[in-house]
């Protein structure tokens, strides 16, 4: 007898796609090239926005805001973006937001004043919303179901890589020549990322053909409509998974400077929670298309949750690097769950618009993190956030095992898992 929820929506099946031929020396080049290359890009630019806010003048507390623009442009484009790529189609959706993404950045190049500098990074992200949506839609819909945990979890370590080398090359690129050059790289990156992604093989005919033959188009609000059951929910559940990941990286920089280490420390145990962060995702993927995706969820959450409690007792440059090492292993082993719990409860018919509300409850998450943090921190103290973001990772592992294991995903999985057990035995 099923466990999950009564009246939830059933998961639908995918006999179109799981029964396409799928190779994973084909489809990495394909799939993860385009993303890396943007992902350096985006590595290389972003971090510089409030530098260069500072530069033309602004005060701290304004650049940080111009920095905040390109969540905001993110969150206000998800929901459009799947107009974006349904119309077009992922691949030339990706192609267009690369192409978006390079105009911007090289507007942010020549930006000479605070008002272009804010537009140019309120488009990026923009391009970041359809790039994404598109990006997530193409996997998901070329890659089997038993596959699926694996791919989606590289894409987010694909995301990770990019973003631990692109600063280190905006950093060679700002010695050399100044801060304005990041961003012309990031745009030359964005254009490279385009060409790739023209070349790359588009859907399947049988893909296609399946919505050729759809009678009339999903509509956005129809489809979030039907599956409010489940943003109200799971998608809750990604949104603490957000707050507690960009906490995660705001807030350890703030511990080390109030430990009063310098700025070369604090970036070596950035880089470090990093590296670690990095390493793991392919062991994630593999975790949760063999056990379940709550057997990665839960764990990934605890640990974030513990570890920043923990930080809260870090009071030596030793303890922070445990630390450190302790929330690069709670979310790089969660890497991709995001968007594979939402490529699991996206219906076949409506799937870009499905995600494209599923995208803005984790982009929403990762926004109200920060101020969450800063909010808390103003009124008591920055220990007292800290405790306070670690307990609510913990409220959030719990809320998500609970929807995982009574939702249709959890009980696929565990029908999964019986039949794995069962070939097992028959050999």
């Amino acid at each position: 007898m099923s466990d999950a929820a009564p009246n939830q929506p059933k998961i639908p099946t995918e006999p179109t796609v799981t029964q396409l031929p799928f190779k994973w020396s084909q489809f990495i080049a394909s799939a993860y090239l385009p993303s890396f290359l943007s992902f350096i890009g985006y590595g290389a630019a972003t971090p510089l926005v409030a530098l260069s806010a500072i530069s033309l003048g602004a005060s701290v507390g304004l650049s940080a805001l111009i920095a905040a623009l390109t969540g905001i442009g993110m969150i206000l484009g998800d929901l459009p973006a799947s107009w974006v790529a349904t119309r077009f189609g992922e691949k030339k959706a990706m192609t267009l937001a690369c192409l978006w993404d390079a105009i911007w950045l090289t507007v942010a190049f020549l930006a000479s004043s605070l008002p272009v500098l804010s537009l140019a990074v309120f488009c990026f992200g923009l391009s970041g919303s359809v790039f994404g949506l598109a990006r997530q839609s193409y996997i998901t819909e070329i890659v089997p179901l038993k596959f699926r945990a694996r791919a989606l979890s590289s894409l987010g370590g694909t995301q990770r890589v990019g973003g631990f080398v692109g600063p280190l090359i905006a950093s060679a690129i700002i010695s050399w020549w100044d801060l304005q050059a990041a961003y012309g790289f990031a745009a030359i990156m964005s254009v490279i990322s385009a060409i790739v992604t023209m070349v790359m093989p588009d859907l399947p005919d049988a893909i296609r053909q399946r919505r050729a033959a759809q009678k009339e188009p999903a509509r956005l609000f129809a489809i979030l409509a039907a599956n409010r059951h489940t943003f109200l929910t799971l998608g809750v559940g990604v949104l603490f998974v957000g707050m507690v990941r960009a906490v995660r990286q705001t807030v350890l920089p703030l511990w080390c400077e109030s430990l009063n280490m310098d700025p070369a420390h604090t970036s070596l145990v950035y880089a470090l929670s990093m590296g670690v962060d990095m390493s793991l995702f392919f062991v994630g993927g593999f975790i949760m298309d063999r056990f379940g995706r709550m057997w990665v969820a839960v764990p990934s959450l605890v640990v974030l949750g513990m570890g920043l409690i923990s930080l809260s007792l870090a009071h030596s440059v030793a303890a922070v690097i445990v630390v450190a090492i302790v929330l690069g292993l709670g979310n790089g082993v969660g890497a991709g769950i995001v968007m594979t719990i939402g490529s699991d409860s996206a219906p076949v018919i409506g799937r870009a618009q499905f995600l494209s509300g599923w995208r803005l409850f984790g982009d929403t998450g990762g926004a109200l993190g920060p101020l969450i943090l800063s909010g808390i921190t103003a009124a008591l103290t920055l220990t007292a956030a800290t405790i306070g973001m670690g307990a609510l990772g913990l409220v959030g592992a719990g809320w998500l095992g609970y929807w995982i294991r009574h939702s249709p995903i959890g009980s696929m999985h565990r029908a999964a898992a019986r039949q794995r057990l069962a070939d097992t035995a028959e050999h």
